[in-house]
């Protein structure tokens, strides 16, 4: 598709994007949509060709676009099961949370990944993200019978 011709301001899809070579080229040149081709490169190319271009993304001045190159990261998840070292620690440097640009990915990662695959920090987050949620459905029962019981006794007393 692209082989040093890709036009980069045109309406062609970033997500078509299938050559690293020239993604590379661009990096150089400092074009936009580089977080966006990247996504195109993990739909598109193998995890070891596009892995270090979506760490470089990840990287990206633009925040939009390293928003994109995160996305790039939990798509590569989804479509091989699989992560790279360094994608890996991209991702855990980032964090996982509600402010964190990693968090969907981390997610992607944590659902489409075996877990005997994952590095520990991985598993650690997978193991407390479920005890959280366990514990937040269990404090939610909670506060439904209580409010169900007080309704009740409230009931009895008109």
């Amino acid at each position: 598709m692209a082989t040093g011709g890709w036009d980069w301001g045109g309406d062609e899809s970033p997500l078509r994007f299938d050559d690293p070579v020239e993604w590379d080229a661009a990096y150089e040149r400092g074009e936009d949509s580089l977080g966006s081709a990247a996504i195109g490169l993990a739909f598109n190319c193998s995890l070891a060709e596009a892995s270090p271009r979506i760490v470089r993304a990840m990287q990206l001045p633009d925040i939009g676009q390293r928003g994109f190159a995160f996305t790039a990261a939990g798509t590569a998840a989804r479509l091989n099961g699989e992560l790279t070292p360094e994608l890996y620690a991209a991702l855990r440097a980032e964090g996982h949370g509600r402010r964190s640009m990693a968090e969907n990915a981390i997610d992607d990662t944590l659902d489409y990944v075996p877990f005997r695959q994952l590095p520990p920090w991985f598993k650690w987050q997978m193991v407390r993200m479920t005890v959280q949620n366990k514990l937040e459905y269990w404090w939610m029962l909670t506060t439904d019978a209580v409010g169900d019981a007080r309704r009740a006794l409230r009931g009895r007393r008109s």
